[in-house]
Parts: C-alpha cells; sequence; structure tokens
C-alpha cells in the first residue's frame, strides 16, 4: 500500500493508488515485423536450424551461411515456412553483415562469438549468439503460436526448460480457434477503421468481438458475425457515452480465487474503486492504464464515507467510466453491497454483480473442513458482530447461535468477541463447542487459531498480541469437529495456535 494512506482522524477521502508502475524486466518484449527484410544467420548445424524456420516464418529473406550445412537445414531451405531461406556454403565474413535487420550466429567458442557480435555492432545490426547470453543483443522465447496472435516467453536464459513448461501451459489454456478469431480481427480492422467510430465506439466493438471469441473459440467466424458488430457499433456511435458499474467479489486474498468472470471486469476497467481489505496481488490483474482509488472500508478504522462512495461510484459512471466496484471476498455478503447498487439504480446506472470467493468459503478450504458435515449441521449461519454503531448487534437471535446443530460464521468480530462469547453462554451454548478465527484467510500471512467457545476470545487476543493481522473471521460448530482433531495431531497437542 502507498505510504500517503494516512488518514484524518474523523475519517478519509478516496485515493488513488500511487505505485504500480511495471517492475524492472530482464528483457523487453517486443515483436519485430520481418516480412521481407534480410537476416543473416551464421552457422548451418541443428541449434541455427530452428532460429533459421523461426524467422522464415516470420517472413524474413534468411541468408544461411556457414562452411558446413546440415541436411536438417537443407530440407528446411527446400521447404521454408514463409520468407525464402538461401544458403551459401563458406565462413561468414564481415561483409556479409551491413543492411540486414538481425544478426544469428552458432558460433564455435568464445573467441568466435565476440568476432561476430563486434562484427554485427559494426554494422549497425542486433546480434543474437546461441547459447551465448552476454554476446546477444535479443534472445528468442518460447511461442505460442495461434498467428496473429503470438504470446512469447522468456526467461532471460536462466532457464529455458521453465520457460518451455510455461509455454506448454500457456498453448493448453489457449484454444487453436483463437487463430481464426484473430485472423478475422486483422482482416475486419479496417472496416472498422473506415467507420470513423469514437474511442469509446471502437473499444465496444472490440469487447464485443472478444466475447464471441471467448464464448465460441471454436468456431470460425464469419461475414455474419462481422456485419452485426459493425451494425451494433454504429447504432451506438450517435449515442453518449454510458458508463456502468460492476461490483466485483476479489474473494479472500489468494488471487488464484479470482474468477475468470471477476479477471475479464478487472481488464476492462477505466476505474477501479478498491477497499482494504482487497490484496495487492489482485489489484495486478487490473487493466494496467485504469485509475486505482482507494475507497477505504475496513473495520474499526477511519473510511470513507459510504455516501461519498456512492456519490464517486456514479459520479464515474455518469462520464461514461466503466467503474469495477472492487470488494473483498463475496459482495453479496456483508458487502453493503445493497446500498451501492440502489444508488445506481436511482441515478439510472447499470449495474451487475461479479460473485466472488467468500472468506469462509476460503477458511473451510485452508481448513480442510466441510461446514455442513451432515453428521453435525443441518444450517449454516453467517452473521455480523459489528452493528452501525460499532458494538455487538442486539438484535441477534443468540439462541438460534448457540444451536448445537449448526455451524456459523461470524464477521467483523475482534471488537466484540468477548460480548459474543458472553452471550452465547448465557444462551446455553456447549463451551466446549470447536471453534476457529481465521486471520488473513488465504492469505501468505494467513494465521489459524483453534480454541474451544469458552476460550476464544482470550485465543484470539494472544494472538493479536503476538503479530495476527488483518481481517478476521470466527467459525464454531460442532462440524469443525474432524478438522480440529486434524489440526491437534498435526500441531502436537489439543486446540494449539498455529502462529
Amino acid at each position: 500500500m502507498s505510504a500517503d494512506r494516512t488518514p484524518p482522524q474523523d475519517g478519509r477521502a478516496p485515493r488513488v493508488r500511487e505505485g504500480g508502475r511495471m517492475e524492472k524486466l530482464a528483457r523487453l518484449p517486443v515483436f519485430y515485423a520481418l516480412a521481407g527484410k534480410r537476416v543473416l544467420v551464421a552457422g548451418g548445424g541443428e541449434p541455427a536450424v530452428w532460429k533459421a524456420e523461426l524467422l522464415s516464418a516470420a517472413g524474413a529473406r534468411v541468408e544461411v551461411i556457414a562452411p558446413e550445412i546440415c541436411e536438417e537445414m537443407w530440407h528446411l531451405a527446400g521447404a521454408a515456412p514463409d520468407g525464402h531461406i538461401a544458403i551459401h556454403k563458406r565462413p561468414w565474413a564481415p561483409d556479409d553483415l551491413p543492411g540486414a535487420a538481425l544478426a544469428v550466429a552458432d558460433a564455435a567458442d568464445e573467441a568466435e562469438a565476440g568476432r561476430f557480435a563486434a562484427a554485427a555492432h559494426a554494422a549497425g545490426v542486433p546480434v543474437n549468439v546461441v547459447d551465448k547470453p552476454a554476446y546477444c543483443d535479443f534472445a528468442f522465447g518460447a511461442i505460442v503460436n495461434r498467428s496473429p496472435l503470438v504470446v512469447g516467453i522468456s526467461t532471460d536464459g536462466a532457464a529455458p526448460v521453465f520457460g518451455q513448461a510455461v509455454r506448454a501451459k500457456i498453448e493448453a489454456l489457449l484454444p487453436q480457434g483463437f487463430k481464426a478469431w484473430a485472423q478475422a480481427a486483422q482482416a475486419w480492422r479496417g472496416a472498422v477503421t473506415a467507420l470513423g467510430l469514437s474511442f469509446q465506439a471502437r473499444r465496444r466493438f472490440w469487447e464485443d468481438f472478444a466475447a464471441r471469441a471467448m464464448a465460441e473459440p471454436g468456431r470460425v467466424p464469419n461475414d455474419t458475425d462481422r456485419d452485426v458488430l459493425l451494425a451494433a457499433a454504429e447504432l451506438g456511435q450517435g449515442a453518449p457515452d454510458v458508463g456502468s458499474v460492476v461490483l466485483v467479489g476479489a474473494g479472500p486474498g489468494d488471487p488464484e480465487l479470482l474468477t475468470l468472470k471477476a479477471v475479464r471486469a478487472l481488464q476492462s476497467a477505466d476505474v477501479v474503486l478498491y477497499d482494504d481489505l482487497v490484496s495487492e496481488a489482485v489489484l495486478d490483474f487490473a487493466r494496467r492504464e485504469a485509475r486505482k482509488m482507494l475507497v477505504g472500508k475496513t473495520g474499526y478504522g477511519p473510511s470513507c464515507k459510504q455516501d461519498d462512495i456512492n456519490a464517486l461510484m456514479v459520479q464515474l459512471a455518469r462520464e461514461g467510466r466503466r467503474v469495477v466496484r472492487l470488494k473483498g471476498g463475496e459482495p453479496m455478503i456483508f458487502g453493503r453491497a445493497g446500498e451501492e447498487i440502489a444508488a445506481c439504480h436511482a441515478a439510472g446506472v447499470r449495474v451487475e454483480v461479479v460473485p466472488g470467493i467468500s472468506a469462509p468459503q476460503g477458511a473451510a478450504s485452508r481448513l480442510v473442513a466441510s461446514l455442513t458435515h451432515r453428521d453435525h449441521a443441518r444450517r449454516l449461519q453467517f452473521v455480523t458482530a459489528h452493528a452501525r454503531d460499532g458494538k455487538l448487534p442486539r438484535d441477534l437471535d443468540f439462541h438460534a447461535l448457540s444451536d448445537k446443530a449448526a455451524t456459523t460464521v461470524v464477521y467483523m468480530p475482534r471488537r466484540t468477541l468477548p460480548d459474543l462469547v458472553g452471550e452465547l453462554a448465557a444462551a446455553g451454548i456447549d463451551p466446549a463447542t470447536p471453534a476457529v478465527a481465521v486471520f488473513s484467510v488465504t492469505r501468505a500471512e494467513e494465521k489459524i487459531v483453534w480454541a474451544p467457545v469458552s476460550g476464544l476470545a482470550a485465543a484470539v487476543s494472544a494472538a493479536a498480541e503476538a503479530g495476527a493481522a488483518g481481517p478476521c473471521i470466527i467459525i464454531y460448530g460442532h462440524a469443525l469437529s474432524a478438522a480440529e482433531g486434524a489440526q491437534a495431531l498435526a500441531d502436537g497437542g489439543p486446540r494449539a495456535a498455529r502462529l
């Protein structure tokens, strides 16, 4: 979090997130247009074959110069992927380099690598020497080819096998059909440009295009798709830009728990309004150009007023912005989503909700515990321990919350936990009922504290003093018995705190 977020004592105003700039890059990923350009490959062995094939596939006129040429290189020259491959069976010379767009060498030793790199630099030609990164101006990475959609992967030469493993993972995730959609985008771009659409209208066209591609990657796009998308773009051209609000559940913290729909919403956002409970790792999924604003809803501390958040959200949408209201956990469970939805409806702003993994779900996964074990629980109930005045709500049904056949999840319990435990005891809860407090659930700093209900308040207080921090939820009920027993064995004693 940025250092300028120290709030005034009476609350705080929304703040634009500072930082978030691009981190240091080992290499700059670029995609070089080589069609029709001359590229020199000095080397005729197998290491040079792949480089020559790749360069030809990009449309380059490849000149292979080497005293010895392997059979595979001769075969490649006779069946070049795209650009012509010419072979010269002789040693390379410095005079071969001027005028080349790129130069690649499979050098026999360090001395030859140094000579080739020096000659290339003297001719002003970027150079790559196979397996000798010290002499390379550029590097070849692993490639996922759905051309014109191309994905490049680099480990800066540190772990090529790892790069290949990442490539295989991406290959599995990207349908082969994306190639046809990318080709259609290339073919239709001129027609879209000719319409003279506004920036927002063009963006809507391509977002609608991408939505179709994502929904039907196995289908080849046709003229009907183009005509429908172009007609929709023309129809909306004269209308004022209308913004929208999407309430997105960020999950409990682990960015891998984001849904695909949440990622797509973040990638299309103009503005992201986020809470303190949203982790930095989740914010990294937002579109880089999006404006990210902290609107500071956090328990027990200075926070932006809800009315101010509502007004800002509506104002940005009315300006034509796509606003993502990013909330920790699941926005429809104690996330004040109702108030924000009502504000949007009252202002005539379109609003939708993208659900997220809730904190109890995240906690259950970390505890490896079923909250609705049929031998122990017939009901799962969520309550908040924090009323508008910051105190324990007085209208809670403490007899229902003491039901031995229920699993109960308590949100925002830290300040009022002693009062809650006292009310549960008065309502007749079994004092030995298993309970657990989970701080910063699913995050690297996660802390899990087990205790019976009767000792829960003391255990949570001790954990906080020992350094446990972040959002905390309480879960209690006999459905936790199996998970508690497994944790006791792992920790070496009953109801131990894992700190």
